[in-house]
């Protein structure tokens, strides 16, 4: 629990927390631009924007900055094989979470 994961050709996160894992969009919802993971280093842990500085928490919530919007979160499923693998056409709320 506790790790991110970057996708970037995919422009998603894959998270693991306590109570499971969820994926969100790592596409600022002001103006598209890549947004980047920020580890706790004497600030909130979480996720900000490097071109107009919106910041969210690390379930995707706005707390700074321009953003109009909390980020995508997207359904996750296992494929035959056992690998996890992100829906980026199924949008999900940010209660879900995947158990594994």
């Amino acid at each position: 629990p506790g790790s991110v994961l970057a996708l970037p050709r995919q422009k998603v996160f894959v998270v693991r927390g306590a109570e499971g894992v969820y994926a969100m969009s790592s596409v600022c919802t002001h103006l598209g631009c890549i947004i980047q993971h920020r580890k706790a280093q004497g600030q909130m842990e979480g996720f900000f924007c490097p071109c107009h500085g919106s910041a969210f928490t690390l379930e995707g919530k706005v707390v700074g900055g321009p953003a109009p919007r909390p980020l995508a979160w997207f359904g996750l499923n296992l494929s035959p094989r056992g690998e996890l693998v992100v829906d980026l056409q199924r949008v999900v709320g940010p209660d879900y979470r995947f158990k594994v």
